[in-house]
């Protein structure tokens, strides 16, 4: 008889093993597969109102659910199996190592001091890996009363820009991707005016800081400054909306958003002609800003330059260049001739223009993806925004790295920093607008329950903190903009 051979005996013991595993496998399918079943047909036996696509939706994505907590059991079986197994080489290592006869005690000691130590290195590991499960999970603590008040709704497609006028009458502005620029009351969500002088879609609006003018930056190029006269309505009594903390949440279909055919802009009286049009960009000009006093205006464009504008005669001052791709946003500083221009390229500049003969221009990497705005705070601090799903806040003083970084869950679009208070509204992506402060704690999300909030992404935020009645607007890509009402000083106890 013929004597089977060590290699070919563990061959066949490799292939009966193979084999019994795979037939576990069946079984554990054939399992889950029984009891999605069963738990279909509790759920049918059930009355329910909800449709069965909706029903068979939920059922899903709840056994998606189950199986990512069950994997995460079996990884944490896995890993008491590995601490077991260490303790037990540890032991005998401590032993060897000894080479003296150790008393049970001493080696037990001596196994326990190691074993806590790789422990505490195994479940920071474990800790680390199943972080962002976790963290999906968070939420603040903060209890703060954020209150919507005035939905502003007229536009025809999504809003890129929300902007607060700086003189009397106090009005909100917002740019288009309808090609129009509206003005509303901040009051009563009646529009205003209609700006229909560009030919693109409107991206940005500013106010000037001391007349009733505003610049708006287009798709067609170019960047208009136009003049407005507005008389505001008197005020109606409104219902009071319900009070809300800023983490209740449901999700709402885009089906639900505003229908822009029934727009209440129709009889807005329009302003066709601009003062003055700036005309140097050969690409996409994203969005436009006012110098401090009003005399000078800077545009960012998909040419990947900013230029600077004298507004009175319209000519070109400077053509500022570096960017290595299309640039995503422009900011002044309120005080001081300074501008930071954000770019695709991952990188924002600050361009300082305090000194006549000569502009210097400093460069800020910190960002991996595109920087899609960065924004002047009180003091020598920038605060930058990023696809990454990033805000960094910086010191001008020190720009090799940020003072603070905010992480989030969703790419954040253009930010904005209530000076007086020092808050940062953060609009994302995923429909979500949260606040936190220059330190980078997080404050409050704003709600979005009751079919109240933006249904679709965030582009834009803008703070107006000496209003009685919104201090902050948000615009959507759900063609609306909306007030809020956030009561700061209960933030600011509160952190």
């Amino acid at each position: 008889m013929p004597i089977e051979s060590g290699s070919c005996a563990s061959a066949r013991q490799a292939k009966q093993k193979r084999k019994s595993h795979s037939l576990s496998i069946r079984r554990t399918n054939s399992s889950e597969q029984e009891r999605a079943g069963l738990q279909r047909d509790m759920l049918e036996g059930q009355d329910s109102k909800l449709p069965s696509s909706v029903r068979n939706t939920l059922l899903e994505l709840f056994g998606q659910i189950e199986r990512e907590f069950e994997n995460l059991y079996i990884e944490n079986l896995e890993l008491r199996r590995e601490i077991d197994t260490l303790n037990e080489r540890l032991a005998g290592e401590g032993q060897t190592i000894d080479g003296a006869e150790l008393s049970k005690g001493q080696l037990k000691t001596k196994a326990s001091h190691s074993t806590s130590q790789l422990s505490q290195k195994l479940k920071t590991t474990y800790k680390a890996s199943t972080s962002k499960i976790v963290s999906s999970f968070k939420t603040t603590t903060s209890r703060a009363i954020c209150q919507l008040v005035k939905e502003y709704v007229g536009h025809r497609d999504g809003i890129w820009d929300v902007s607060v006028a700086k003189t009397q009458p106090v009005v909100l502005g917002t740019a288009s991707a309808d090609h129009t620029a509206l003005l509303w009351s901040i009051e009563t969500g009646k529009c205003l005016v209609k700006y229909v002088g560009h030919v693109g879609s409107v991206n940005s609006i500013k106010f000037h800081p001391t007349e009733q003018v505003a610049l708006t930056a287009s798709g067609d190029q170019t960047a208009h400054i136009w003049r407005y006269m507005v008389q505001l309505p008197t005020p109606q009594p409104t219902a009071d909306c319900n009070q809300m903390s800023g983490e209740d949440e449901v999700e709402i279909s885009d089906k639900d958003e505003p229908d822009g055919d029934g727009d209440g802009s129709s009889d807005c009286p329009p302003i066709r002609a601009p003062l003055t049009s700036l005309k140097s960009h050969q690409g996409v000009v994203i969005a436009a800003d006012w110098l401090v006093g009003g005399k000078q205006a800077v545009t960012a464009s998909w040419d990947r330059t900013a230029n600077l504008y004298d507004v009175e005669t319209s000519e070109l001052v400077h053509s500022l260049t570096g960017h290595d791709q299309e640039l995503t946003h422009c900011c002044t500083h309120p005080t001081q001739r300074l501008v930071v221009t954000s770019s695709r390229d991952t990188t924002f500049r600050l361009w300082d223009f305090r000194d006549p003969s000569i502009h210097s221009v400093n460069v800020f990497q910190g960002h991996t993806d595109t920087v899609t705005s960065a924004v002047f705070t009180v003091g020598d601090n920038v605060v930058s925004g990023s696809d990454d799903r990033t805000v960094k806040v910086w010191d001008l003083k020190n720009m090799r790295s940020p003072i603070a970084t905010i992480r989030t869950d969703s790419a954040v679009n253009r930010i904005n920093v209530c000076v007086g208070q020092r808050i940062i509204a953060l609009p994302h992506d995923n429909r979500q607008v949260r606040l936190f402060d220059m330190s980078g704690v997080r404050l409050a999300r704003l709600p979005r329950s009751n079919r109240q909030g933006h249904r679709r992404m965030v582009c834009c935020s803008a703070w107006c903190e000496d209003h009685p009645i919104c201090n902050l607007f948000t615009c959507g890509f759900d063609r609306q903009a909306i007030g809020w009402n956030i009561n700061i000083p209960a933030l600011l106890q509160e952190k």
